[in-house]
């Protein structure tokens, strides 16, 4: 029993020291950007990559986001508007990366990307939604996702870097219909396909305080949805289920 607590002290040290070893130095120029930088967690990381020194280039959904975290961070971390929704706004966002490197994007490239946008979504019975319930979070969470991928895809290669996707444990469980599990679980096979010239990471964090504020979302959602059921639909659930 001695030795083997002895052995598992040993491995915890050495474990320790390895990656020390392989904290990122030198962090000059080393530019990340981030996606879903108005509020949880993409902001927060926004914040402290750029304490640590890092050229953070956040996304942020809204000015009134982007002002926020501008007032709050160093004159190096920058912010782009971003929907990832439309291909345009998207066009637009990636310009500020090749540009931000101040023209060494092809010598030096993106050390990382971080994707952490969600859209927002009805979720509830499959015979409650419409396919539009789908594309509202489809085209951000994963289409938005991987198309932002794509365009930054050379300069990550060109840095040898990483991407980094955030993904929310709860939503591959399928308790109920809509797009939201289906895009995590899409985000998860997206990701095992990059392989090539950058390092992949996928984050699945669990539940937070912040997401009790949802609850009260997807109940709106929740009657919304019931509201436009045709009648036939409405009888064969029946008003307890709603309430229930």
């Amino acid at each position: 029993l001695h030795i083997a607590i002895s052995a598992s002290i040993l491995s915890l040290i050495i474990y320790w020291i390895i990656r020390d070893r392989y904290r990122v130095r030198n962090l000059n120029g080393k530019h990340v950007f981030i996606t879903g930088c108005d509020t949880g967690l993409g902001n927060l990381l926004a914040k402290w990559l750029d304490k640590k020194g890092f050229c953070v280039i956040a996304a942020c959904a809204t000015e009134k986001g982007s002002q926020e975290l501008r007032s709050c961070s160093s004159l190096s971390l920058k912010t782009v508007n971003l929907n990832l929704a439309d291909s345009n706004s998207i066009a637009r966002a990636v310009i500020l990366p090749y540009t931000e490197i101040n023209g060494f994007a092809f010598l030096l490239g993106l050390f990382g990307l971080v994707s952490n946008a969600e859209g927002t979504a009805p979720l509830g019975p499959t015979d409650w939604l419409r396919i539009e319930d789908f594309h509202s979070v489809l085209d951000v969470s994963l289409l938005g996702l991987i198309e932002i991928t794509l365009k930054l895809l050379p300069l990550l290669k060109k840095a040898e870097g990483r991407v980094v996707n955030l993904i929310n444990a709860k939503g591959l469980m399928a308790f109920v219909g809509g797009g939201y599990s289906l895009s995590k679980w899409g985000m998860e096979a997206f990701s095992d396909t990059l392989h090539f010239g950058v390092k992949v990471s996928i984050v699945e964090h669990g539940f937070f305080k912040a997401e009790e504020v949802n609850s009260d979302i997807i109940e709106k959602y929740l009657f919304k949805l019931w509201n436009r059921l045709t009648p036939e639909i409405r009888d064969s659930y029946g008003e307890k289920y709603l309430v229930e």
